[in-house]
């Protein structure tokens, strides 16, 4: 496509695509949309992984909050109501680079979430049950992966459902955050009236170099999914007004939800005690023996009475949390892997809407498929190594995240030059700087989840992912830099396997 000349529109419809969003119905409105959003934005799993840092991640929070998710914010606002058709982010990069830009920038958001679920959630899942439900006591093989792959394969079925009934999931999800943080930030400040708390001074605050390149990529991973319920756009009542109110509302409340924990955590647990895997889990039951229980001289953990019932409550309230993170991703993902197999960016059997159910069925059963499979290889290739599976698929998770933003967030700026005349509702001051601020920062964090701690100290004991060695930094390297290279490829193929679709839409 010509871009030296604006364009008045773009071409969005199709014979191939109206032939599929016939099939869809509107029923995604502002409260489901801003629900959807906390699911989205709130990911209790990193929790643990933040705090693990010390007090210097509270501050580093909101430094990103400030310099990454504000201004991300603004430039899905702009984009969303712009261009608020179904497969957004899809969409847009497809709009600005063409279609093998936005095969390969696709496939690495959708691709990011089945192995999440299949990884980071079932396994995050899987230990909340554990730790509360069993007092510590881990499943054997056989209760494990009957555990994980229900939990797997619970998460497919409510993103198959159609959207009127599957959105639900996420709207109690969203309530799950608010109850389950809300009563721990309560038991935090019962806990610490009681029991004191552990020290820190404002020095302890302080940013440093070190804390920076450890915590970027992480706190960008749950400050990034702006976007997401635009790949739903054709199923929205009102995109142009709903997705500004979903949006900043849901950013204050994101900012909360993760701040408070992160401070909650650091008060209650020693830096030393809190892991990636258990952090979170491990200060719930620790504040919760205020309500029954008690902590022993080795620092072990037992609950009683309405501690014990608690307790349970706030695990399952976990469980949920972290199941409508992964639905939410895979409703919208999936969609936009969808949208681009119609649009000939991915093989035409992909882009197929059920017509019962108005939901990709075929992409998410994809999806399910590459969720087990990444569940039973990565427990394989970790022996049942619950912190280094936790840390390994938690990296390629995010890593295969943001690259995908290092096609969305260059959207806006070529956007905006090539369709001036498309109607903005809201639009962004600066959008080239606001933009290209956006796509150094990701590019400065996704070297750093493939190398941690490059420019300070390569795979030190700083660095080192949850689980792993510094020793490993090779095979460490190798679980995340070969599935990106087979990723890239498999995208490609799916790129070429789509002409047939572009040749006809001409």
């Amino acid at each position: 496509m010509d871009t030296s000349a604006p364009l008045a529109a773009p071409v969005l419809r199709t014979d191939e695509s109206d032939l599929e969003l016939r099939k869809l119905k509107r029923h995604f409105g502002r409260f489901d949309i801003l629900f959807f959003l906390l699911c989205t934005l709130v990911g209790l799993d990193t929790i643990g992984t933040v705090a693990a840092h010390g007090p210097q991640a509270f501050t580093w929070m909101i430094v990103l909050a400030v310099v990454f998710f504000v201004p991300s914010a603004l430039l899905t606002a702009e984009l969303g109501t712009a261009f608020p058709q179904e497969g957004g982010p899809y969409l847009w990069v497809r709009l600005a680079f063409g279609h093998l830009a936005a095969a390969v920038n696709n496939f690495m958001y959708w691709v990011t979430n089945p192995v999440w679920l299949g990884g980071t959630l079932s396994v995050s899942a899987v230990t909340a049950f554990t730790t509360f439900f069993r007092d510590g006591r881990p499943f054997g093989t056989l209760g494990f992966y009957l555990f994980t792959l229900g939990f797997v394969w619970f998460g497919i079925l409510a993103a198959v459902l159609s959207f009127r009934i599957g959105k639900w999931i996420p709207v109690l999800g969203g309530w799950a955050r608010l109850v389950l943080l809300g009563l721990f930030t309560v038991t935090v400040v019962a806990y610490a009236a009681q029991h004191g708390v552990h020290g820190f001074g404002a020095a302890d605050f302080s940013p440093g170099w070190a804390g920076f390149v450890a915590l970027v990529p992480v706190l960008m991973f749950n400050f990034v999914g702006f976007e997401l319920p635009n790949s739903a756009g054709d199923e929205m009542v009102d995109a142009q007004r709903d997705v500004p109110f979903a949006i900043f509302r849901s950013g204050i409340l994101a900012v909360l939800l993760y701040g408070v924990p992160i401070l909650g955590i650091l008060v209650v647990l020693p830096a030393k005690a809190v892991t990636g895997l258990g952090g979170f889990l491990d200060a719930m039951r620790q504040v919760f023996t205020v309500y029954g229980g008690s902590t022993g001289a080795d620092g072990a953990v037992t609950l009683s009475g309405a501690g014990l019932a608690l307790g349970d409550v706030c695990a399952a309230l976990f469980i949920l949390t972290v199941l409508s993170s992964g639905v939410a991703w895979l409703m919208g993902t999936d969609r936009a892997l969808a949208v681009s197999g119609y649009d000939g960016a991915a093989p035409r059997a992909l882009g197929v809407i059920s017509e019962r159910l108005g939901t990709p069925v075929r992409v998410n059963l994809l999806s399910g498929l590459v969720a087990t499979g990444v569940l039973v290889l990565a427990h394989q290739l970790t022996e049942g190594n619950a912190a280094k599976l936790f840390g390994a698929v938690l990296s390629l998770a995010v890593s295969t995240t943001l690259l995908s933003y290092l096609g969305i967030f260059p959207a806006l700026p070529v956007l905006r030059r090539k369709y001036p005349d498309v109607p903005r509702p809201y639009r962004v001051r600066y959008p080239r700087a606001v933009g290209w601020l956006l796509t150094v920062l990701i590019a400065f964090a996704t070297v750093e989840l493939l190398l941690p701690g490059l420019g300070s100290d390569w795979f030190g004991p700083g660095y080192a992912p949850s689980g792993w060695a510094p020793s490993e930094r090779w095979t460490y390297l190798a679980t995340e830099a070969v599935p990106l290279v087979v990723f890239v490829l498999i995208a490609v193929a799916f790129w070429a396997a789509g002409a047939p679709t572009r040749r006809r839409s001409r």
